[in-house]
């Protein structure tokens, strides 16, 4: 881990809450002027600290009003499947997200879809990729809270 001091994780925050907010703007807010900010994001990227700046979208208004959270178990668990399973879970688009876990399941994956019957093509076309043994869906009903920024602490040196 990086040893951030308390500007680089300011300036970290405000990137994560608005990545659009002009370099005078996140300078005036952790208190430097423009160029010092400047280098500090270009070296926070630099080190991997900063991966993307991307907008975020209503998923509903894109037409994906449903997530679902599917938790996939292995055949067996050789680098052969893991291999393969990484390489189909990057083609498919209605993937958001896939973790491997440690528990009673081996991966979690969150997809965005358009309906019952978007998740059943979804569904069909995962399952014909790669084995699984055992793949439990559970089908969000509404999403509490949500946010993409980490608890980077900004009070503390």
């Amino acid at each position: 881990m990086l040893d951030l001091d308390l500007i680089d994780r300011k300036i970290v925050a405000e990137l994560m809450q608005d990545a659009t907010l002009p370099i005078a703007q996140i300078a005036e807010k952790v208190g430097l002027s423009q160029t010092p900010c400047w280098k500090r994001i270009q070296k926070l990227e630099a080190q991997g600290v900063l991966t993307r700046r991307v907008a975020l979208a209503d998923p509903g208004k894109l037409g994906l009003g449903i997530t679902v959270f599917v938790e996939i178990e292995a055949p067996d668990h050789s680098s052969e499947w893991r291999a393969a399973f990484a390489r189909v879970v990057t083609t498919l688009p209605e993937i958001m997200e896939t973790w491997r876990m440690a528990g009673r399941m081996d991966y979690m994956l969150r997809v965005a879809v358009a309906d019952m019957p978007d998740f059943d093509r979804f569904y069909k076309r995962l399952t014909d990729a790669v084995p699984i043994k055992n793949v439990t869906s559970h089908f969000s009903m509404e999403r509490l809270h949500y946010t993409t920024a980490y608890p980077v602490d900004t009070r503390n040196r």
